[in-house]
């Protein structure tokens, strides 16, 4: 393969699709790498064949799936540019599959380790929002940005649910049981005008300055509350989210219902949380079954 094609295909994606000049650099080190293969075989003129020992061989060397799918998508990006640039008349890599990756399961808590997490200690009017975010977050499994963004006006404590506004400026409406309630009523009648003093703002949970908390703000807070009371796992606030789904999923609920309050637009997404129920049926039936194990 001429190296020209190659310096052309960096400078491609250098000034006109602006990739990161991390990207940039794995993208030249797999083709000069692809190059050097041709190079050593003799291959001059490519075929899908050649494209396909070429990954065959990656693969012998035992690259995990996850390399070999960055490799293919590297070959056919390159391929594509050729082929559009009028350099080569067929596209040798049109055929190229890329192997199925697992798909990776979603950290979640178990509900001792919720019951933990919610236990926080009320002393200062802050502690008293932190302790209704938290009940709410894991009470409704809305994203963190949904959560920090919610106003007063998106709040109906009387009939206990919240408007969420979600992705792609959908919105839903979600339910919340009475412990969320509880903490939301408390902090906004006894605790969030003490947080605002002077100020005013229309959102639900605000710093000192009276402005939306930012969502690094609750992220230190659950992982500093996780470190007092002792779990070990490594928390974000989305753990709340995946485990709300599935504390609600092992519990019988539909899955279609589960994807409405999450705002999932494709019941894919939704099925994760299945696997994860699965997973946990295999450890137990593992554990608990006498003939599970010669």
């Amino acid at each position: 393969m001429n190296e020209m094609y190659i310096n052309d295909f960096i400078d491609y994606l250098k000034y006109e699709r602006k990739l990161s000049p991390n990207t940039i650099k794995s993208y030249e080190y797999n083709l000069k790498q692809y190059n050097n293969y041709l190079k050593n075989k003799n291959i001059t003129k490519i075929n899908g064949n050649d494209l396909t020992n070429f990954i065959k061989s990656e693969r012998n060397k035992s690259k995990n799936i996850l390399t070999i799918t960055h490799y293919i998508s590297i070959l056919c990006s390159f391929y594509n540019y050729l082929f559009q640039e009028n350099i080569i008349n067929t596209n040798p890599a049109t055929n190229l599959i890329k192997p199925k990756t697992p798909k990776k399961l979603p950290n979640y808590l178990t509900i001792e380790e919720v019951d933990k997490l919610l236990d926080v200690k009320l002393d200062k009017p802050f502690d008293y929002r932190d302790k209704a975010m938290i009940e709410l977050a894991y009470a409704t499994g809305i994203r963190v940005s949904e959560l920090i963004s919610l106003k007063l006006s998106n709040i109906d404590l009387e009939n206990c649910f919240i408007r969420v506004m979600g992705k792609g400026s959908k919105e839903r409406i979600v339910p919340f049981g009475d412990i969320a309630y509880k903490y939301l009523k408390l902090y906004i009648n006894n605790y969030r005008m003490k947080i605002l003093k002077d100020k005013d703002s229309e959102y639900l949970f605000i710093n000192y300055k009276g402005q939306m908390i930012s969502r690094q703000s609750f992220f230190k807070f659950i992982k500093n509350q996780a470190i007092k009371v002792g779990i070990k796992k490594n928390i974000s606030p989305h753990i709340l989210r995946h485990s709300f789904a599935t504390h609600l999923l092992n519990n019988g609920a539909d899955l279609k219902i589960i994807q409405e309050l999450l705002g999932h637009s494709d019941l894919s997404t939704t099925e994760i949380y299945a696997h994860l129920a699965n997973e946990k049926i295999k450890k137990d039936y593992e554990e608990y079954h006498p003939h599970s194990h010669e």
